[in-house]
């Protein structure tokens, strides 16, 4: 199974880097599987520690995705990194094992400090949506945009029925981000 969720590490400069990752849990410990190149691989591999962290706010799902990587932060408790303000809950991670791989390392993380800070109501459909979407995004490199148009019709549906100003703006990045692909896109077939 894997959770979607947030994972913040600090880069050269000691700033916090934000990025979704869909983590698993084996054998009571947490992987990471960044492609190659990835700016949270660099930071994961130097400083051998992120902090995982839960959120109900999908804008920060999307912002990522669209450039909008800067998110309240507060200082980890027990390692050299940071969580997010918006955290419903974070897990501290330290490095203890790395599975070295051609273009997806699999990187084992212990959890070192754990804090639930807000409980989790859930997902509504609107919230999975952007969720959903945030994943479609991060593969415009990968699918055919007629996939990423068929889907995201789909998903429209539940943004419709449900979604609250938080979702709505989220949704509007991830829109505008597949506009701009498609123009891109639009642009090479031309030149």
């Amino acid at each position: 199974m894997i959770y979607e969720t947030i994972i913040t590490s600090l880069d050269e400069q000691g700033q916090p880097y934000i990025a979704p990752f869909g983590i698993r849990e084996r054998n009571g410990l947490i992987l990471i599987a960044p492609f190659k190149p990835s700016q949270t691989l660099d930071n994961l591999m130097r400083t051998k520690s992120a902090v995982l962290n839960l959120v109900d706010d999908v804008r920060i799902f999307a912002g990522a995705f669209v450039g909008k990587r800067y998110w309240p932060t507060l200082p980890a408790n027990m390692i050299n990194g940071v969580y997010l303000n918006a955290a419903l809950a974070h897990r501290e991670l330290e490095l203890i094992e790395i599975k070295d791989h051609e273009t997806r390392p699999e990187l084992y993380f212990r959890v070192v400090h754990e804090v639930n800070h807000q409980p989790f109501k859930g997902f509504n459909r609107a919230q999975a949506a952007v969720v959903e979407l945030s994943v479609l995004v991060s593969r415009l490199h990968m699918l055919p945009i007629e996939k990423i148009e068929s889907e995201m019709a789909y998903l429209q549906i539940a943004i419709d029925k449900t979604a609250g100003p938080r979702e709505l703006e989220a949704w509007g990045w991830l829109v505008e981000r597949i506009e701009n692909h498609k123009a891109e896109i639009s642009g090479n077939n031309l030149a």
